[in-house]
């Protein structure tokens, strides 16, 4: 089996993904299929991500840590196990509390702009 036949990942091994900066103190990698991919965000305590928006449906869950979500006019605080969505064209951010955080981000379909390694959000 090649890698592009892969079925079986791990959050905590990137190998297979895609790796991406987003901000200061924010990493992703990305494991792309078809028609949705999953991001693995990990945020440093403290930091904070731009706010940004995006034609794709998002969805998060909240694995470890603590974090303030900001998505349109409303932010609510997290723990873990939290999920919450995002619709497409919705501005949103997240800020991590003082022990950092791992989100899973879910998004369909899949951002082109995330199929590369790269740094930034992409287009908003």
């Amino acid at each position: 089996m090649d890698d592009s036949d892969r079925v079986l990942f791990h959050v905590d091994d990137p190998s297979g993904g895609i790796a991406r900066k987003l901000a200061e103190g924010l990493t992703t990698t990305i494991f792309p299929g078809e028609h949705a991919m999953i991001s693995v965000v990990r945020i440093a305590p403290g930091a904070e991500g731009q706010r940004h928006s995006h034609p794709e449906e998002q969805w998060g869950l909240l694995l470890q840590g603590s974090a303030t979500r900001y998505q349109g006019d409303h932010s609510f605080e997290l723990c873990p196990g939290n999920i919450w969505r995002t619709p497409p064209g919705v501005e949103h951010t997240i800020k991590a509390g003082p022990d950092g955080a791992v989100v899973i981000d879910v998004f369909a379909p899949i951002r082109e702009a995330y199929l590369k390694p790269g740094e930034g959000f992409g287009e908003s």
